[in-house]
C-alpha cells in the first residue's frame, strides 16, 4: 500500500478500495491506514490540491466538472471548496477565453447564435460555470 501511495497522491477512497482488492480483515485495514496517515503517505489535502492543479493545468476541466469527480472519491466539499485557491482567477478566465476560440473558430456552415451556443455548451460539458462564461463575453 505504501508504494500505492507513493506512485501518485491517492485520497481515503482510493485506498480502500484498493485494500477491498486484497480481502484483508477490517483490523488490518485499520492499521494500514492508520500507518499511511501518520508517515504521511495518504494526506487527503495534499490529494485534493494536486487532482485540482492536474484536471485544470492539463486536462483544461473547469471547477464544476472537478468537483462532481472529487464527489465521487468521496473527499468533503469543504475540503475540494478550499482547496480550489490552487487555480488562479486569471488563468481561468484565460483558458475559458481560448477554448471557446478554439471551439468556435471549428465551427463551420453555423449562424452566427449556432455557433456561439453549441461553443458554450461544449465549455460546459468541459466543466466550466455558464456565469464565468458569459462575463467573459460580454
Amino acid at each position: 500500500m505504501v508504494n500505492y501511495c507513493v506512485y501518485q497522491d491517492r485520497c481515503h477512497y482510493e485506498v480502500e478500495q484498493k485494500m477491498k482488492e486484497f480481502l484483508l480483515i477490517d483490523e488490518a485495514k485499520e492499521e494500514i491506514m492508520l500507518y499511511l496517515l501518520q508517515e504521511n503517505y495518504l494526506n487527503e489535502e495534499r490529494f485534493t490540491r494536486s487532482y485540482i492543479r492536474g484536471k485544470f493545468y492539463i486536462k483544461h476541466w473547469g471547477k464544476t466538472k472537478i468537483k462532481i469527480h472529487l464527489k465521487q472519491k468521496q473527499v468533503p466539499e469543504k475540503l475540494i471548496n478550499v482547496c480550489f485557491d490552487e487555480i488562479d482567477e486569471n488563468d481561468y478566465k484565460k483558458t475559458i477565453r481560448k477554448i471557446y476560440e478554439d471551439y468556435y473558430s471549428k465551427q463551420k456552415g453555423l449562424k452566427e447564435y449556432q455557433r456561439k451556443s453549441k461553443t458554450i455548451k461544449y465549455l460546459m460539458s468541459r466543466g466550466f460555470e455558464y456565469e464565468k462564461i458569459n462575463d467573459i463575453f460580454e
